[in-house]
């Protein structure tokens, strides 16, 4: 028999609760616990708490400087740099002269990139016909392509047959930060201006409503959201055309999916996360050029997913790794890190990794509504390319190759279009109402992580060499700062905890009295999006940080 959580002191709370710590849940009962005292401010972000109405702003300087282009591009993935390079190359062709910047929040080109990846090089080839002149890095065709099914001790094969989605004949396995840093390379060759480092913290709009450009963000913000002496205001890109290629779930493409009713006539998106690991092995386990996948086990038929393994041909026997989870999960408690953790430990996989050595780690959120999913792409002044809008083609589970013809395609309409005499100048999907109250679901009791093959979240996230600016406000936001403890917590036992992959939300106790708060340590945030689209109250709002923070990806 539970004893109410009420009646329990704070102090009888935690001896109760340290009998249940090897579960690393808050105990069932605490599904009822709501904190008495007074909601601590979390958010102190200006997009909750408007600098109009802060006294600490008066007399600060607000204007921004403003620039003009033709194009502005947002997000240097692939989608944004395949855009960015077909209008240059056009641009030459046609003897034309026009202004490219693209913005990308990374410090790097490449460093927030991350994906399996097995990649279709079709698009890749029309956009680089002389790619292996210039030495693009793919350097490991699939050699060979496996599928499976697993139970718990064991895997079921499936043939793969030529003409179905998942036959990766003729595709390339590739590290795609190393690849998106080399069509970084070219871009900037054929005179794009890529700007590193610089994030999109705003869309501008023209007084019709069309969109204007866009604006990075300030720097200079202290935590508690007043400006430092250092304050700076962001930069104005005002342009003919912005293209959005800011990756799955880009906060600005919700801020337009609203503003233009672009999902009006297609269906709700939806997500999963992606983890992923590199690996270096034992050379006797390795086998370049295979391709490995698999469905099943350890997730529950209730929950959908599958795995990779990838072996690349990069001078050491590396492999890359990883599990998707569909973010339409019911059971709060499952934690997609610690189910990744656990099928490294399948008897079709731990073989081999035995003997090697774990060298990175990292998240990201990926498109999974499919064709159905994807919403108007074009609106006044602006269009949406890449992952933003969900080109991800589900069958084959690739969205390099769309992503970049989409660009491509992008590039040609919008160069038509500026070489014309004629030019003028709701983001709710499905996933997060999944999640049933914790009360209905069972705690799931993941194995202690052994060290070496399966890992603790913290020194994970040491691998992505994730970092942020300490002092500046965060930027996971909530729209009201009593929902995370009086519904997440209270119904669903703090949800968050679980499925974000780096840390970033924890549940602790209030300084004075009973209860608990959350803590969000934004420091941890390795971009995936995952909170922003799995929070089942829809309180989480992601914007960007201070330009150059997040992780800092080595060919992920």
């Amino acid at each position: 028999m539970l004893v109410p959580l009420a009646k329990l002191s704070c102090l009888a709370y935690q001896c109760f609760h340290a009998l249940k710590i090897k579960k690393n849940y808050l105990p069932l009962c605490a599904t009822r616990w709501s904190s008495t005292s007074t909601v601590p401010r979390i958010t102190t972000h200006y997009t909750i708490y408007p600098r109009d109405k802060d006294k600490r702003w008066e007399g600060v300087n607000m204007e921004r400087f403003a620039e003009e282009a033709d194009v502005v591009i947002v997000g240097a993935g692939p989608a944004g740099l395949s855009a960015a390079v077909r209008l240059k190359q056009l641009a030459v062709a046609h003897e034309k002269d026009i202004r490219v910047c693209l913005v990308e929040k990374a410090a790097q080109i490449g460093a927030h990139t991350l994906s399996g990846a097995c990649l279709d090089p079709g698009a890749f080839k029309e956009l680089f016909p002389d790619w292996k002149e210039k030495g693009a890095p793919l350097n490991t065709p699939v050699t060979e392509d496996r599928f499976g099914i697993l139970t718990e001790k064991y895997r079921i094969p499936v043939p793969i047959l030529p003409g179905l989605p998942m036959n990766n004949h003729g595709n390339y396995i590739v590290r795609l930060g190393h690849l998106v840093s080399w069509m970084g390379e070219q871009a900037e060759a054929l005179g794009v201006e890529v700007y590193p480092g610089y994030a999109a913290a705003e869309v501008l709009f023209h007084d019709d409503g069309s969109v204007k450009g866009i604006a990075t963000n300030d720097v200079g913000i202290q935590k508690d959201g007043a400006p430092k002496a250092t304050f700076e205001r962001g930069l104005e890109l005002h342009a003919k055309v912005t293209i959005f290629a800011e990756g799955c779930h880009g906060h600005l493409a919700k801020q337009l999916y609203k503003k233009f009713d672009l999902r009006a006539n297609c269906e709700p998106q939806t997500y999963g996360i992606g983890l992923k690991e590199l690996w270096v092995i034992d050379e006797k386990n390795w086998k370049p050029g295979r391709v490995d996948h698999t469905v099943g086990w350890p997730l529950d038929r209730h929950t959908y997913g599958g795995s990779f393994l990838y072996h690349l041909n990069e001078g050491e026997p590396l492999v890359a790794l990883g599990l998707v989870v569909g973010l339409d999960y019911q059971n709060p408690y499952l934690s997609p890190f610690r189910e990744f953790q656990r099928w490294k430990h399948h008897p079709s996989i731990r073989p081999t990794l035995e003997g090697g050595k774990r060298i990175a780690y990292g998240a990201r959120a990926l498109n999974e509504g499919g064709f159905q999913s994807i919403p108007k792409l074009t609106f006044p002044g602006g269009l949406l390319i890449g992952c933003s809008p969900g080109f991800m083609n589900v069958p084959k589970i690739k969205g390099t190759h769309t992503a970049m013809k989409s660009g491509i395609l992008a590039a040609e309409s919008i160069f038509n279009q500026l070489t014309s005499e004629n030019l003028q100048s709701k983001t709710i999907g499905s996933d997060f109402e999944r999640l049933k109250p914790a009360k209905d679901c069972t705690p799931i009791e993941y194995p202690k992580p052994d060290g070496q093959i399966s890992f603790d979240l913290l020194s994970s996230v040491a691998l992505s060499g994730t970092n942020h600016e300490h002092d500046q406000p965060a930027h996971l936001t909530l729209r009201d700062d009593s929902i995370p403890v009086n519904r997440n917590l209270s119904i669903y036992d703090g949800p968050e905890q679980r499925f974000c992959p780096a840390g970033v939300y924890e549940f602790v106790p209030v300084e004075q009295g009973d209860g608990f708060r959350l803590q969000i340590n934004a420091q941890n945030c390795v971009h995936c999006k995952t909170c922003d689209i799995k929070d089942p109250s829809q309180n989480i709002n992601w914007v960007v940080p201070e330009g150059g923070g997040g992780p800092a990806y080595n060919g992920m």
